[in-house]
């Protein structure tokens, strides 16, 4: 794959990756119907994927070092007495239905939506009308350190349908966070500390396989490229989302989710 394509999907998945709008449905898109990347063979494209998702994991973990930092060493020390210890603790029992789910069904789902461009297309609609709808319908009553066990569990639930390309995992987290009444930059933190061991069991999984490994030594500056860019773009994303949500609501994403859709829809019936 070239620099030009490695660049283009790096950039896709640090945006799409943090906005409330799919990146596993915006790489689909971009590799299989724009023809960025399609030149990579199936067994490399998924293995990218995972990079580019370590990519906005260091993202995450580098924007908000301080607050996992804080959270780790009270979780360990304090446990649920500490707010921030409390948060820990609501992070890995939330981190668990989305985690057993991905072990157990993520490559039988991708195999059987991957391909399936206007389920994909539905699910884009679909979850950008509910956030939409949702956030309007929600008041801003709650700060992170607010939430209750019972309430992280419900939002890492939700974490399961964004195994279905188009729901997206920021969509489906920060939609339940707002119907839990969170404050709509506190929901979108909650879903980016969310992400953070989702994501990093997905690319210790894959590290596991010694065909991934193979790969990324085939293909190390390809590799080393998208990861880069997608950190940087995520790093950009993460900032702009929090300062967005202080003053405005979904509507455009929705509207983004929408027409990106119906161009997916137009383009596989000419296809």
């Amino acid at each position: 794959m070239n620099i030009i394509s490695t660049f283009i999907l790096g950039v896709v998945q640090g945006i799409a990756e943090f906005l409330p709008i799919s990146s596993s449905a915006h790489l689909i898109i971009f590799r299989d119907l724009f023809g960025i990347g399609a030149s990579m063979p199936k067994a490399l494209d998924l293995t990218f994927d995972i990079a580019l998702h370590l990519g906005t994991l260091l993202a995450i973990l580098v924007f908000f070092y301080k607050d996992f930092w804080s959270m780790l060493i009270s979780g360990i020390t304090k446990g649920t007495k500490d707010k921030d210890g409390k948060i820990f603790w609501y992070l890995v029992a939330a981190t668990i239905p989305a985690a057993i789910v991905g072990v157990l069904f993520e490559e039988t789902i991708e195999n059987a939506i991957r391909s399936n461009y206007i389920l994909i297309a539905s699910a884009l609609i679909i979850m950008g009308v509910i956030i939409y709808l949702v956030d309007k319908v929600s008041k801003e009553k709650k700060d992170i350190k607010d939430i209750t066990l019972k309430e992280a569990f419900i939002i890492g639930c939700s974490q399961v349908f964004a195994l279905i390309p188009g729901f997206s995992r920021s969509g489906t987290t920060i939609a339940s966070a707002r119907a839990l009444q969170l404050k709509r930059e506190d929901a979108a933190k909650f879903s980016f500390f969310l992400s953070a061991p989702v994501v990093a069991g997905a690319v210790a999984l894959s590290l596991l396989k010694k065909s991934t490994w193979s790969l990324i030594i085939t293909n190390l500056g390809t590799f080393i490229l998208g990861i880069l860019i997608s950190f940087i773009t995520g790093l950009i994303c993460i900032k702009f989302l929090l300062k967005y949500l202080r003053k405005h609501d979904f509507k455009l994403f929705m509207w983004y989710r929408i027409l990106l859709a119906v161009l997916v829809i137009i383009i596989v019936i000419l296809k």
